[in-house]
């Protein structure tokens, strides 16, 4: 059922490429400083750990700290106070284990703050209120049988950098209507240096992603790095839904928002409650959510496989 699932998504996902309001997101992510990269899995129990932002230059080791050094220079100096504020609030936490009980602040606080998603998307491309209208003749495509509005929707997207999809209407339904019960879920994208994690937040039905790190480093400024445009107008007349997105390309390239985008299927949309008993327990039940089950899902399933790292042979004994 699995390897159909994927099968599934590689044909419809096309392949041409939040703002949280974050007022007190500093102290409830810095419980989740193990998380904002992980190295390829090893042949023993793992702790997963991000550097902190410190004044010690904890932040600069990161391996991701590259992307968003403009950023937390800016605040360095036109907010002194408030970067002291964060720095001094990190330095305090400890390296934690997989499955710390402070988890389960990060996933109230999710729940808290996801009416206020959506609000403040990156000013790099994303477009406000983006509705189908201003895509396609929305009247003039009605009068289109749902294979040719596939071909329509495919055909418009052929040449630009950017992920869209045609869903199934029931299985729209299916991730709508676990996206109310459970609105939020940590991803993991695979890149050449470990694993690099996402939050991923429903906000009507649009779908926000942003890096953990970058929330960590940036805290209410963090904006959102892909957005997944869900459109159900033709879902009750033609039973489809149209996606398309936007992202970031100073952080996220078409492979690994294709891989993002893809796992929301995979996580909401799958026939298997052992997945999606990974999305109820991180919403409500948090001290039982185990990261390292995201990364053997998304192993399992194959999607980014051509992102994923390569693990280095095991060195001789002799």
């Amino acid at each position: 059922m699995k390897g159909m699932a994927t099968r599934y998504m590689q044909q419809f996902w096309g392949a041409a490429a939040l703002g949280l309001s974050r007022g007190v997101l500093m102290g409830r992510f810095a419980a989740l400083r193990p998380l904002g990269m992980l190295l390829p899995p090893q042949p023993r129990p793992l702790v997963m750990r991000v550097q902190g932002v410190g004044g010690d230059g904890a932040v600069e080791e990161n391996r991701f700290y590259a992307k968003y050094q403009r950023k937390i220079e800016e605040l360095r100096k036109s907010n002194p106070d408030i970067f002291a504020t964060r720095m001094e609030t990190r330095s305090d936490k400890k390296k934690q284990p997989v499955g710390h009980s402070k988890q389960a602040e990060f996933v109230r606080f999710m729940e808290e703050k996801a009416d206020a998603l959506g609000n403040k998307a990156s000013k790099r491309g994303f477009t406000k209120n983006k509705t189908l209208d201003s895509i396609l003749n929305v009247e003039m495509v009605k009068q289109k049988k749902p294979e040719e509005i596939k071909q329509i929707w495919k055909q418009y997207f052929s040449g630009e950098d950017t992920v869209y999809a045609v869903i199934p209407g029931k299985t729209f339904d299916l991730m709508w209507k676990r996206a109310q019960h459970c609105p939020s879920f940590l991803f993991a994208l695979p890149r050449k240096e470990g694993y690099e994690f996402f939050v991923g937040q429903w906000s009507g039905a649009e779908f926000h992603f942003t890096s953990l790190i970058n929330i960590q480093t940036q805290g209410e400024a963090a904006t959102s790095q892909l957005i997944l445009y869900h459109y159900p107008e033709l879902q009750e007349d033609k039973g489809i839904v149209l996606m398309t997105a936007e992202m970031d390309s100073s952080f996220l390239n078409l492979p690994e928002a294709q891989c993002l985008a893809s796992q929301v299927q995979l996580f909401y949309a799958t026939d298997r409650q052992e997945t999606y008993g990974l999305v109820e327990s991180f919403n409500h039940q948090p001290a039982q959510f185990k990261y390292m089950s995201v990364i053997t899902e998304l192993e399992q399933s194959r999607l980014g496989q051509e992102l994923r790292p390569q693990q280095e042979p095991p060195m001789s004994t002799a």
